[in-house]
């Protein structure tokens, strides 16, 4: 795979965040969580200081069965009466905010159902399932829009897209959005806003990661396109990138300041009973924490860093404050949500965030 040149990328235009720099420098675990805690109360502070996103809106795009092992790692093994399969709802997320350089528009998780079905482990659950047919195979993972349909139900056009971000590169393939080996991408004026960590790792896997990742899915991109970040970033008026590592080495989540607070949005866990177990309604999950004294339950396919991932739950949920909604849970709105569906009747969610929309988008006159 090609590797990118140095940011030639003006990042200056983003605000640097120096909150949470040397939080998880402690020998103790247990003085890391308690410093990232109580700093995740000031970056709160700041990000909601900076203002309100001018537009927010999520989409389901398609539905994908998930082993429970990894969707609420450990609950399985230690009941394994529970569903041995669960359904999770990959979402994308447009945002719309103001900037010192104007209106941006940045789409968060914009994945490529058809290109990403080449991801390995999802390949092999679907080829599982090949007796089932076509209909079996759209029944079991059912496509419900594609990022071009909901881009076009925003009324933003394709050359409005800025940014386009993903917590990680999980089954991602953005050759399709950005264009590779001189062929143009369907949004000509986007660039990849990527920990610097997390692409490098995607470009040198070992097998424990690459069963996670779509082949060549980051091949031949111009590194024109490609924006490092070696940190934590304000990107603009409500909406920030903050580095939480665990699921990967390189993650991060986005937080967005909406009439509904802050919503923060990652894979780190798969939904409202992830960040709150104990409110959970699902007895295995609620037990679960009661016995360990777990405050949240990793998604934990790859596992690259069980302990950061742990603090990194519980700094997303510190800085997005409990939902107005529903107080018991807090306002992660995670980017593959945990969902109930008739084909997977043995667990149901206690709560979810579903669709949600804020504000108006700024549209180009044709």
């Amino acid at each position: 795979m090609a590797h990118p040149a140095p940011n030639a990328f003006d990042t200056s235009q983003f605000t640097r965040i120096t909150t949470f720099d040397g939080a998880r420098d402690a020998a103790a675990p247990e003085e890391r969580l308690r410093e990232v805690r109580r700093r995740a109360a000031r970056f709160r502070d700041e990000v909601l200081a900076s203002g309100q996103v001018r537009y927010y809106r999520s989409f389901g795009l398609v539905r994908a069965p998930y082993p429970t092992r990894y969707a609420f790692t450990s609950v399985y093994a230690m009941n394994p009466l529970v569903t041995p399969i669960l359904h999770i709802l990959n979402r994308l997320f447009v945002v719309q905010y103001e900037s010192a350089a104007g209106v941006k528009t940045l789409l968060f998780s914009p994945t490529d159902v058809e290109r990403n079905r080449e991801t390995p482990f999802f390949k092999r659950l679907a080829a599982s399932v090949g007796l089932l047919g076509d209909v079996g195979q759209r029944a079991f993972a059912p496509m419900l829009a594609d990022v071009q349909s909901c881009l076009a139900q925003t009324g933003i056009r394709p050359e409005q897209v800025d940014y386009i971000s993903y917590d990680h590169l999980h089954t991602q393939d953005v050759r399709r959005w950005l264009g590779a080996d001189g062929a143009p991408g369907y949004f000509p004026n986007a660039k990849l806003l990527v920990m610097r960590q997390e692409w490098e790792s995607a470009q040198a896997l070992l097998p424990p990661q690459r069963d996670w990742y779509c082949p060549n899915g980051i091949a031949g991109i111009d590194p024109a396109r490609v924006v490092l970040l070696d940190g934590d970033v304000l990107l603009g008026n409500g909406v920030a990138l903050v580095r939480t590592p665990g699921h990967t080495e390189g993650n991060h989540s986005l937080v967005a300041h909406t009439p509904a607070g802050l919503l923060v949005s990652s894979e780190n866990g798969v939904g409202p009973d992830a960040y709150a177990p104990l409110k959970s309604r699902i007895t295995a999950i609620r037990d679960y924490a009661k016995t360990t004294g777990m405050e949240v339950i990793l998604n934990g396919n790859t596992q690259e860093g069980g302990l950061d991932q742990y603090i990194s739950m519980i700094q997303e949920r510190e800085i997005a404050g409990p939902s107005h909604v529903n107080p018991d849970f807090y306002n992660v709105v995670s980017s593959s949500e945990f969902t109930a569906y008739t084909l997977f009747p043995g667990m149901t969610p206690t709560f979810n965030y579903g669709d949600l929309e804020f504000g108006a988008p700024q549209r180009l006159a044709r």
